[in-house]
């Protein structure tokens, strides 16, 4: 008599905070639990708070990174747990993971592996892995033809837009906030998520932050992230005077309420996303981003948000400036970020086809 499939999946993915990616583990991980498949996660770094989190939620989960980036002992950890596992589908969350997972599936007899990723290729062993994956998923078009142009056959791509609901918040106030970061409870504030990486472009944000300063005094900056241009940033932030205004945190455990009390949120380069964009929409937050994929996929112009070019750099602060200074068109802006957040990227929807992807493969 024939078995039935394995229904076990090992979820790998970096140590973040619920936003993001990290936002859209967790729903992954709930999504397949609730399909019915014993689901775990493999963490490849430390830091973040959504492995506590959904430890808390009695999710198995596997530190197998001990530093804040992938190492060689996060690969050597994953493979002994993938070993012990066995799991059918190895699901890398993100490109870096995506090469991990795809080393570690030849230790597991009969894996398959599945790559989701929110941004094109970025260099030779990333397309590799998605090259040699059962299934590759990306959130649009304009992903899967990055994912092609690096030789990925299209008929082993999957475009499903990701889905969002409102991650679960611990309660804080904003006085609370305010004090954890050091922030100003009477000041507006703005929100970044990205990696300290060159792909973020964040030059451009800390310039925006400078100009804005310059027409609207009193606006604070919060931007969350780590990465090899930490210091790098810092040093700008205080060459240009701006360390008042702009605070710099590593990781955020109450990230999802300190979105409900920012001003808007934005985004400089191009970020698996949009970094917080995506969260925003469901609690009517309005983005500004320079123009890219994720921009576009995410934001509607001048109806949610505004999408800016990269030349002139003025357009970044003077668009923030508006959502800052004028509450009517906030106001109108919130309200729409929310009707489409429901209406193009309902979790329902997004999770459902993620299931068919891993029930195909298997």
């Amino acid at each position: 008599m024939k078995q039935p499939p394995s229904r076990s999946i090992l979820l790998v993915a970096r140590g973040l905070d619920p936003v993001g990616t990290g936002r859209q583990v967790e729903l992954a991980a709930e999504g397949f639990r609730e399909a019915g498949y014993d689901v775990h996660l493999a963490f490849t770094t430390t830091g973040g708070a959504t492995p506590g989190r959904l430890k808390e939620a009695g999710f198995a989960v596997h530190r197998v990174g001990r530093r804040g980036r992938v190492d060689c002992g996060a690969f050597a950890r994953l493979a002994l747990v993938s070993r012990r596992l066995r799991p059918a589908v190895l699901h890398a969350c993100g490109r870096s993971q995506a090469v991990l997972a795809a080393a570690a599936r030849p230790l597991v007899p009969g894996a398959r592996l599945v790559c989701q990723v929110a941004l094109g290729p970025r260099d030779a062993a990333t397309a590799r892995a998605l090259r040699h994956a059962d299934r590759v998923i990306t959130v649009s078009a304009a992903v899967a033809g990055r994912c092609e142009a690096w030789g990925v056959k299209s008929g082993r791509i999957d475009i499903i837009p990701p889905g969002i609901a409102a991650a679960a918040d611990r309660g804080l106030t904003r006085e609370q906030i305010a004090s954890a970061l050091g922030l100003r409870t009477e000041s507006p504030w703005t929100l970044c998520v990205a990696p300290l990486v060159a792909e973020a472009r964040l030059d451009r944000l800390l310039w925006a932050i400078d100009q804005l300063e310059v027409v609207h005094r009193g606006v604070e900056h919060v931007l969350v992230g780590s990465g090899p241009l930490e210091r790098r940033l810092l040093r700008r932030a205080r060459a240009q005077q701006l360390a008042q205004r702009l605070h710099l945190v590593p990781q955020c455990e109450f990230l999802p309420d300190l979105l409900k009390q920012v001003r808007l949120v934005w985004q400089s380069g191009d970020v698996a996303y949009g970094g917080a964009i995506l969260d925003a929409m469901p609690l009517g937050i309005p983005s500004i981003a320079v123009d890219g994929d994720t921009a576009r996929q995410l934001i509607a112009d001048d109806q949610t948000g505004r999408i800016v070019p990269v030349v002139p750099e003025s357009e970044l602060p003077r668009r923030a400036m508006n959502v800052i200074e004028d509450d009517a068109l906030r106001a109108r802006y919130s309200a729409a970020a929310r009707v489409r957040a429901e209406e193009l990227f309902a979790i329902g929807g997004s999770i459902a086809r993620q299931v068919a992807v891993v029930e195909r493969v298997l």
